[in-house]
């Protein structure tokens, strides 16, 4: 009981430490650009759009760790434990959060960027690119309720949230697409999104496609009944 109570502490703590560096470094980072476009007049535009690169990649990683998670293979990696891995997913979905959040508050105050606060939440509220937006409003949403669903994993079975859930991927796609139409005026930011794009989707297809002994056992289980 002692010892698992001790791995326990020693993993909060290692997760807590891990959010705090990477706290830092997020501040440290936007100080920087923020120091690097003060004077311009499209400074906002610019850590508008920074912020939200920034929230897509931690997203690609959110979902990917999800991927990680639930992937049969799972079983075959002792290390970190279990309840570090969680820890850490929701760690990532706090900073991705946070990100959106900058993403979304910067885009939606600047008048440059045509987007507004009605854009911001509601389809086809805004007069930049109003389809590449809404796509980006939509994954907001459904990211949101992915993550509120999250939260009440242990409150609800797992039948009920856990499909609710998915809508995480959902969201990365609509968000993926919100960035190749709205975002990707570079040919650098164009690979950026093929490529951690095709490498999500080869992640979801061996995680689906891969089947596990209980897979197994339930078609065998099937072919009796029959």
């Amino acid at each position: 009981m002692r010892s698992d109570a001790s791995r326990s502490l020693v993993a909060t703590a290692v997760v807590t430490v891990g959010v705090a560096v990477s706290a830092a470094v997020s501040a440290w980072l936007v100080g920087v650009g923020v120091q690097h476009v003060a004077g311009d007049r499209n400074a906002p535009w610019i850590l508008g759009r920074a912020a939200g690169v920034t929230s897509y990649l931690l997203l690609v990683v959110l979902v990917s760790f999800g991927l990680l998670l639930s992937h049969p293979w799972r079983t075959r990696w002792s290390r970190p434990s279990t309840a570090t891995r969680i820890r850490v997913h929701v760690s990532l979905a706090v900073f991705t959060l946070a990100f959106v959040v900058l993403h979304v508050v910067v885009l939606a105050t600047d008048s440059y960027a045509g987007v507004g606060w009605r854009g911001t939440f509601v389809p086809m509220g805004a007069n930049y690119r109003p389809l590449p937006v809404t796509l980006g409003v939509i994954g907001l949403y459904a990211g949101l309720l992915a993550g509120l669903t999250a939260s009440l994993a242990g409150r609800l079975p797992l039948r009920l949230w856990w499909p609710v859930h998915k809508l995480a991927a959902v969201s990365l796609v609509l968000v993926w697409l919100h960035g190749v139409q709205a975002g990707s005026d570079s040919a650098l930011l164009s690979r950026l999104y093929i490529g951690s794009g095709l490498g999500v989707a080869l992640l979801a297809l061996s995680r689906y496609a891969t089947r596990t002994p209980a897979d197994r056992f339930d078609e065998l289980a099937t072919g009796r009944a029959r």
